[in-house]
């Protein structure tokens, strides 16, 4: 939405979203945005949390623009009536979070994501030049001689061919090729296969972030318990009543999130139990409320008094630090495109992205490519036609058969087990052959419809995942495996690339 508002005042805009146009990961970050801004801070000081974080991955100059720029974008939000949360002068109310020296987080309780979405689809209507198109399914981008020219997708199931001078791929995250995610159902990492598919350079698909802690409670979703929690006094313990985060960092409950994740399994192993709990009932119920009222409610809901109970918790997948290959301006290695968000990968966030930083990005380089896009566009020639051929899907071989939303389930299944947070050689071979194996059973192909067409998306995202997984011999952020622990710098300060040709 705002790379649209930003591309608004240079040409026609044409923004089509797979759901409805406030339904992304956005609306559900609980803890807020990060912007050196409060008095104590400094923008190295932001720079440097992000590349520590980062575990030696991070793009230095694409941190400091994001850094930079982050102050002017989150100053326009407020400026276009964001209301964050502020102490009784009138200052904003910053609160800390993991892996930060500073309290620099805005927030709007714990709901700043739906206060960003709103206030960004409000600015988003007050644009004379923007179409939107709801539930509209990106089945694929239209190519020619190497060149971008827009779209093919389906709007109620009917095939539309959308040709556009520029396209731009805003299109969130993956965590539903997990079983357990904090993502809502459309983040199913559809952006990433139709950029590989197109000859886009991909980078960095081994660095899934997981988030610590996610609600675990029977008849419950997988509801994100935000890392403010713990910036405010949260304290993690397991299901003996020991308090456990001392032993694996000096940050204890505010340590990185990948090494926070692995204690939170290393304890749940230990103790034998599927989850572990985290304690705020030291905080006066006045202060919660306030404070988190999304999560208090959702709690209160299923039956949980978060302010005299403890909240039982464990990992979900949350974040992509990879993705489609970009430079600081957002165009991508296929003329024509460009991407920006969770989806695309300056190399802001290295091995392992930095609390609260994801919105910043996304105000950042949705501006930034907006305005890249325009450039090219200005330097662009007489645009041309594609022809386009689609083949419907024959009958299928004799094979295992599986319905789409089985073979859905399989891919999750697999990914959680032996791709998640710890992983090893052996079974990430496995994965990959039984990733193969489900690719070239038909039968759940024979429907031409969004369900097939976004099973095929987790499917190829799966696989970009895993090969690049195998590739990665030692642990590095949110990448670790059990057969290579030890982070390895001589080799390995580099990054992976994969493209569909490889």
């Amino acid at each position: 939405m705002r790379c649209a508002i930003e591309a608004n005042q240079h040409g026609d805009v044409l923004l089509v979203t797979k759901s409805a146009i406030s339904e992304s990961n956005t609306r559900y970050a609980q803890g807020g945005i990060a912007v050196a801004m409060n008095d104590d801070d400094r923008l190295d000081f932001h720079v440097e949390d992000t590349l520590q974080a980062g575990a030696g991955l991070c793009d230095e100059a694409a941190v400091r623009i994001m850094v930079e720029e982050g102050v002017s974008r989150v100053m326009e939000l407020i400026n276009w009536g964001a209301e964050f949360d502020k102490h009784g002068d009138q200052r904003l109310n910053f609160t800390q979070e993991g892996a930060h020296q500073k309290r620099r987080v805005v927030h709007r309780g714990d709901e700043t994501g739906k206060e960003t979405t709103d206030v960004l689809v409000n600015q988003l209507k007050c644009q004379d030049r923007i179409r939107v198109i709801e539930s509209c399914f990106v089945v694929d981008l239209l190519t020619k001689d190497g060149v971008c020219h827009g779209v093919l997708a389906t709007v109620d199931q009917v095939l539309h061919v959308i040709f556009a001078k520029a396209t731009i791929l805003s299109t969130g995250g993956l965590g539903q090729i997990y079983q357990c995610t904090s993502n809502p159902s459309i983040a199913t990492g559809d952006g990433y296969a139709i950029a590989w598919r197109a000859g886009c350079q991909m980078v960095d698909m081994e660095f899934v972030q997981f988030h610590p802690t996610t609600l675990f409670l029977d008849g419950a979703p997988h509801f994100l318990i935000s890392e403010a929690v713990r910036g405010e006094g949260g304290i993690l313990i397991n299901s003996r009543g020991e308090i456990f985060m001392a032993k694996y960092h000096e940050l204890e409950e505010l340590a990185p999130r990948d090494v926070v994740s692995r204690a939170i399994l290393n304890e749940m192993e230990l103790t034998g139990t599927p989850c572990v709990y985290l304690d705020i009932t030291h905080l006066t119920q006045d202060f919660i409320k306030t404070r988190f009222p999304m999560i208090y409610q959702t709690c209160t809901h299923y039956g949980l008094n978060i302010s005299t109970d403890l909240i039982p918790v464990r990992s979900g997948a949350h974040f992509m630090m990879g993705g489609i290959e970009t430079n600081l301006d957002t165009e991508t290695h296929l003329p024509g495109l460009f991407a920006c968000g969770e989806a695309a990968c300056t190399k802001v966030h290295g091995a392992n992205r930095l609390a609260s930083n994801s919105l910043l990005e996304c105000l950042v380089f949705g501006a930034r490519s907006a305005r890249s896009a325009a450039r090219y566009v200005r330097h662009l020639g007489a645009s041309i036609r594609v022809s386009v051929q689609f083949e419907q899907p024959g009958t299928p071989a004799q094979s295992t058969k599986l319905t789409t939303e089985e073979a859905k389930e399989v891919i999750r299944e697999l990914m959680w087990r032996h791709v998640g947070i710890i992983r090893n050689g052996n079974e990430l071979a496995e994965v990959a052959q039984q990733l193969t194996d489900l690719d070239a059973n038909p039968s759940w192909k024979t429907e031409f419809n969004d369900s097939v067409f976004e099973c095929q998306n987790m499917l190829d995202v799966a696989r970009l995942i895993v090969e690049t997984a195998i590739q990665r011999t030692e642990s590095r952020g949110a990448h670790y495996r059990t057969d290579f622990p030890d982070r390895d710098d001589l080799n390995w300060i580099s990054h992976i690339r994969l493209t569909a040709s490889d």
